[in-house]
């Protein structure tokens, strides 16, 4: 089954829009259902149903759209965007916990554990992941060995030398000076895990060939480190601005802090560069992704 996408000559905000409702309305699905007193499922489904930017689906869908150079994407697409965003919604409960960030608001409302408990809020992440995985393990149309490639990426990105490693380092060495490299490698591990697993995921589906993997992960790369900095600026905004507590990276070593805003501006511009060299050095540099570049990250903050 295939999902009809908005002619290439409509409004990018149009594909990006119908993209993101044909994710929740997937991700709606393949949650369960949560009656009043299932507090898992209800944490569940409010931790990643919650109105988000859906980058990394999106990210997945349009490098897939760029690879494939066709309007539709396949159901195994959708499944795979919605086990990322399950993922990501997982790590963004626990990264909230008192004992990590000890945040109160997220995408404008409150935390899972301010709302269900903390015991609730660690039980329903591990509940995603394991969603996550599941549908990794089983999407439809691909064999087995697309099936083990799969969850391999997967767990490389999720595991500990991925997200659960960039989440410690925030946490034990955020506290302390240190220099750029030692900040770059915390975001390397913190967001782009994510960024190229998305990008991964598309390739083996496209059955694209090394080089250009190798350019598409360049690219997911430098824009996970640019989205980082990014959300590191907007630090400084207001709640109600970015939908989640101000000030948190108050006494941390980002780069911000090392530099200074504008130094951080100009690291955003040039990982956006090379994002885009590594488009066009994919032969899609006039494609969705590119666009992308720009509709998410080219903002001032």
């Amino acid at each position: 089954m295939a999902i009809a996408l908005p002619d290439t000559q409509l409004d990018f905000e149009q594909t990006v829009s119908t993209l993101r409702a044909q994710v929740d309305e997937r991700l709606d699905q393949w949650l369960p259902l949560a009656p009043v007193q299932d507090a898992i499922a209800s944490a569940m489904r409010e931790g990643t149903l919650a109105h988000g930017k859906r980058i990394r689906p999106l990210l997945l869908l349009l490098t897939l759209k760029d690879l494939q150079r066709d309007t539709m994407v396949p159901r195994a697409g959708l499944d795979l965007a919605c086990a990322l965003e399950m993922v990501h919604a997982a790590s963004l409960i626990l990264d909230d916990m008192p004992c990590m960030d000890n945040a109160e608001l997220r995408r404008g409302r409150p935390t899972i554990h301010r709302q269900f408990g903390e015991d609730v809020a660690v039980l329903g992440s591990v509940a995603l992941l394991s969603q996550a995985f599941s549908i990794a393990a089983s999407t439809a149309g691909t064999d087995a060995s697309t099936g083990n490639q799969l969850v391999r990426l997967l767990s490389q990105a999720t595991g500990a030398q991925g997200l659960v490693r960039g989440q410690f380092h925030d946490l034990r060495e955020g506290q302390r000076a240190r220099p750029l490299e030692a900040i770059a490698h915390t975001n390397r591990l913190k967001t782009c895990p994510l960024f190229t697993c998305a990008v991964e995921f598309a390739a083996l589906l496209a059955d694209t060939d090394a080089s250009r993997m190798r350019h598409l992960k360049g690219f997911a790369t430098e824009l996970g480190l640019a989205f980082q900095l990014l959300d590191d600026l907007s630090d400084g905004l207001s709640t109600q601005q970015i939908g989640k507590d101000s000030g948190k990276d108050v006494g941390k070593s980002t780069v911000v802090a090392l530099l200074g805003p504008d130094a951080a501006r100009q690291h955003v511009e040039e990982h956006l560069a090379r994002a885009e060299q590594h488009l066009i050095d994919a032969g899609i540099g006039d494609g969705h992704l590119a666009q992308l570049l720009e509709y998410f990250c080219a903002r001032p903050y």
